[in-house]
């Protein structure tokens, strides 16, 4: 069972409520008024390049335009102000859309808007600034949504452990974490690559700067930074993490007082009372888990579900959750696609075992009939939290090494378009993060 925890229909009713009057009288009667056409960017089946279309909304967003979401109209459509500027745009990147009368947009505001139909508008207005969490060597297609926003050509930043521990990421509305191991623990690949030549550099790139930054324990560092990003969702911010950065994010706040790091790692055993003394009541979204303590297994806690629960790669398919439009805005905007099934894909953390999820944490999708849960929400303080499993939404089995994913072959990817969801769902949040 999944519910929007009350802070969720707080926020809508201050927001999108306060929205939905402003679209009616200012858009419906200006459009009346002034014979303004839209540009309907459609998301259904027939749209040419899904991801491309996020890039063209974002972007005019960038540019000082304003664009309304509408949701579960057509997939997730967005309708901007016509410009021949826009249509050019849309053309050479390949983005189909219709160009609509006034008089067929006002029809279109009243439909989606009605009390008739699951579906609602969501007015965007600014585009929020990125940073992605990425150490020193970064390569773009290391990273699912590296990749999605490079080939969106949506800008970005990169920001790592100084940048969140000076309180450089208060510029920014949105986090993405790449593919880290808040534990200290190097993602335990001890036992695989501990003589590979990546993996040394790694180490020592890591330790080099937590020296710098003063930490005696690179699992010191990361327990910092952890605490540092929890303290800038709590004031406003935007978090969305993937595969291990999702539950080793949430292991490092539980064990913020314990050592739960082997000698291999950080030079000293961990405490052997490690479990007893997690701390659970810190974390974001998991509870009551068990660590896995062995250095030389691959994989932290009992959070993840493992390749022979998941079986076969042909039946792994994971399902979104339908939610309503107009009193769960913040989860319909989360789950905007052009299909409601969408093939699973693996990672570090592929899955979150549904026992362990908080209570007050939304359920967005998961493997019917299982425990297997894909895409998680949630809020924390002023700001809130996107945890998605998995590495590569079309690469099922991405190993160490392996080329990139070339997104032209993916255009209409409806796991990439779960990532992209959470780049716009900012635009239409208008209070200003607090430092």
């Amino acid at each position: 069972m999944c519910f929007s925890p009350p802070d969720l229909n707080l926020y809508h009713e201050n927001l999108f409520e306060n929205m939905k009057i402003k679209i009616l009288i200012l858009l419906l009667f200006s459009s009346l008024l002034f014979g303004q056409q839209k540009l309907l960017i459609y998301m259904d089946l027939q749209q040419t390049d899904h991801l491309k279309a996020y890039g063209i909304t974002f972007n005019a967003l960038r540019e000082g335009n304003t664009a309304d979401w509408l949701l579960n109209y057509r997939g997730g459509s967005f309708l901007l102000n016509y410009s021949d500027k826009l249509a050019a745009k849309c053309r050479l990147k390949g983005v189909a859309f219709k160009v609509l009368s006034p008089q067929e947009a006002v029809k279109l505001y009243a439909y989606v808007q009605s009390d008739d139909v699951n579906m609602d508008v969501v007015r965007l207005e600014k585009a929020p600034k990125i940073a992605v969490y990425v150490p020193p060597g970064f390569k773009p297609w290391d990273d699912a949504v590296t990749l999605a926003l490079e080939y969106a050509e949506v800008p970005y930043d990169k920001i790592w452990v100084d940048g969140i521990l000076n309180g450089k990421i208060y510029e920014y509305d949105w986090l993405h974490l790449h593919h880290e191991d808040f534990t200290g623990q190097y993602g335990k690949f001890y036992a695989s690559y501990a003589g590979a030549q990546w993996y040394r550099q790694r180490q020592m790139i890591y330790e080099a700067e937590a020296k710098k930054l003063g930490f005696k324990k690179v699992s010191k560092m990361e327990k910092a930074v952890a605490r540092a990003i929890k303290k800038y969702i709590g004031k406003g911010g935007f978090l969305f993490a993937m595969c291990s950065a999702t539950d080793t994010y949430d292991i490092a706040l539980a064990a913020e007082n314990v050592d739960i790091v082997d000698k291999m790692y950080d030079g000293d055993p961990p405490d052997p009372h490690a479990q007893e003394k997690l701390d659970f009541s810190k974390t974001l979204a998991f509870t009551n888990f068990k660590l896995e303590m062995n250095p030389l297994v691959y994989e932290y806690s009992n959070i993840d579900i493992q390749p022979a629960e998941i079986g076969d790669e042909k039946n792994d398919y994971f399902t979104l959750f339908d939610f309503s439009a107009k009193y769960d805005p913040v989860p319909t905007m989360l789950t905007q696609d052009h299909v409601n099934v969408i093939h699973g894909f693996m990672g570090q953390t592929t899955m979150f075992r549904q026992e362990l999820i908080k209570k007050s944490v939304v359920i967005l999708a998961k493997r019917a009939g299982t425990d297997q849960v894909k895409y998680i929400h949630g809020n924390y303080g002023r700001g809130t939290f996107t945890f998605y499993g998995g590495h590569d939404p079309e690469d099922y089995r991405h190993a160490v090494g392996d080329p990139p994913t070339d997104l032209s072959l993916h255009k209409n990817s409806p796991g990439y378009r779960l990532i992209l969801n959470n780049i716009l769902y900012p635009a239409a949040k208008k209070k200003k993060l607090k430092t």
